[in-house]
């Protein structure tokens, strides 16, 4: 089903994965691959043997495309091109049409997921073009994110008698989790936004005076905007807490970060149980936003797994979607991006409807919580970013101690699993100077500038061989980490005393 390009790009892959130019096309027998992973990795049938009526989601829109990270180092013409190209589908012709993922600034590179026909326009158009293949059937690797036994909603039965349920993994889920609320179960796979409410549902039942869940709006779509709030008694005034912020899945396909909102709550309750007297549940309040993007998120679940917009209507009536964070009011600029791109930051400041939502609550509880931490998660490259994304000729406020902070976060992580996350100014990571709007009304710089006197940015694994993929055995190991450089960042908080 998807040879055409095996016989040219595999050999590459196998032999030095590495490739230079244009590789000259070898005999190559693929069917293994076709059925199975590769020799050494763990066996996951090949999309293609399963029926389509079984799949996810249809990957074949994939079909075809790899990610592959080409070197610009070497060449400024080359980097102006992939960061300055922005073409329709439907005004491709002989232009090369290519989304990009992630791009690294320092290093000198940029991840992008490609076709065959444009990554052969590409290397015509710079002969010397240095790229390396990170994913190199993306189908298969959008089809092995989704939870083994996943069926789409459309197939399914409504399951459980006291509660109508699309899928039955969130059955199984809610039971596990009243049998035991500190149960691993939920963390074993990535879940659907119907699940993860189910699941905090349950935790605000057995933890009443602890987790509060809070419809703060509604989305484009009618789905609840949920903020949960967690409080631990302490006959305090509640205004007299600091309150840590934690959101996670504004970009809609990157699942990891949902996750690890979510991995944080559950670390916090499991350290009531064990200490209930930490200093950091007694001294602070948390407000967590697991789900920033609830349509984008569902959208990824039934759709197109690599979404990343919300789902709002624009300007253009056949695209659809808002970066969401492009549309703070803060040095906001309107994207060079058109509707239906990637990053479209809509026409004016607040436009998506997520970020009028969270404004508005913020405005509304404004003397009930005093914000003075804000991390918001994101995937993937393994850094800690401090502000200011929109330019770097300005100054963050106590430059010197949130860079400290942002050390120690990395530290702290490292220290935990090994995994070093680099530390930088948001606006190198966003390039500012080549794309000054790429760092335009973010949200970081919003609630640094207006609401929180520390915010970080969080991108969390991996280095590139998953990108937005990463599977569903690192949901663990990577809330873990960010757990623990959390719970460095609100030590540092309850240590300033200002």
């Amino acid at each position: 089903m998807y040879t055409v390009m095996k016989n040219w790009i595999l050999p590459a892959l196998l032999l030095s994965r590495t490739a230079v130019g244009l590789q000259i096309p070898l005999p190559f027998d693929s069917s293994v691959l076709e059925k199975w992973m590769p020799f050494g990795q763990e066996q996951v049938h090949h999309y293609s043997t399963v029926d389509e009526n079984e799949w996810p989601i249809n990957v074949q829109q994939y079909q075809n495309e790899v990610v592959i990270r080409v070197d610009y180092s070497k060449s400024r013409d080359l980097k102006k091109y992939l960061f300055s190209t922005r073409y329709s589908s439907e005004d491709s012709g002989e232009k090369v049409v290519f989304k990009r993922w992630s791009n690294n600034n320092i290093k000198q590179y940029v991840d992008l997921q490609i076709n065959e026909q444009n990554l052969v326009k590409l290397v015509d158009s710079f002969p010397s073009l240095n790229y390396t293949i990170i994913i190199d059937d993306l189908a298969q690797k959008v089809f092995e994110t989704y939870p083994e036994n996943y069926e789409k909603p459309s197939q399914k039965k409504l399951y459980s008698s006291k509660k109508s349920y699309q899928y039955k993994a969130t059955e199984e889920v809610v039971e596990a989790t009243k049998l035991n609320a500190l149960s691993e179960l939920f963390f074993k796979e990535y879940r659907p936004l119907e699940t993860i409410d189910a699941w905090l549902e349950i935790l605000q039942q057995t933890y009443p005076n602890i987790i509060t869940l809070e419809d703060i709006g509604h989305t484009y779509e009618h789905r609840s905007y949920k903020v949960v709030h967690f409080h631990v008694p302490n006959n305090d005034e509640h205004g007299d807490r600091k309150t840590i912020v934690v959101t996670g899945g504004v970009h809609a396909r990157e699942w990891i970060s949902v996750s690890s909102v979510l991995f944080t709550i559950y670390e916090l309750l499991q350290l009531y149980v064990e200490n209930p007297n930490s200093k950091i549940l007694k001294e602070l309040d948390f407000l967590f936003i697991p789900v920033s993007n609830p349509d984008g998120y569902e959208y990824t679940w039934t759709t197109d797994r690599l979404w990343r917009k919300n789902r709002q209507e624009t300007i253009f009536p056949r695209c659809f979607g808002i970066d969401i964070d492009h549309s703070f009011d803060f040095h906001w600029t309107k994207s060079s991006d058109w509707a239906c791109g990637e990053e479209y930051s809509g026409e004016v400041p607040f436009e998506a409807i997520e970020t009028q939502i969270w404004e508005q609550y913020l405005n509304a509880t404004n003397n009930d919580h005093k914000i003075w931490g804000y991390i918001d998660l994101h995937s993937y490259a393994e850094e800690v970013l401090y502000p200011y994304a929109y330019s770097c000729s300005e100054m963050p406020r106590d430059e010197e101690n949130l860079i400290e902070l942002a050390y120690g976060i990395s530290k702290a992580i490292r220290m935990q699993s090994g995994k070093t996350y680099s530390v930088l100014p948001a606006c190198i990571d966003k390039d500012v100077d080549l794309l000054p709007d790429l760092g335009a009304g973010n949200g970081l710089d919003y609630m640094y500038h207006n609401r929180a006197y520390w915010a970080y940015q969080l991108k969390l694994r991996d280095s590139g061989s998953h990108g937005f993929l990463l599977p569903g055995k690192y949901i663990e190991p990577v809330g873990m980490e960010i757990f623990a450089g959390i719970k460095y960042f609100c030590s540092f908080i309850l240590s300033d005393d200002r």
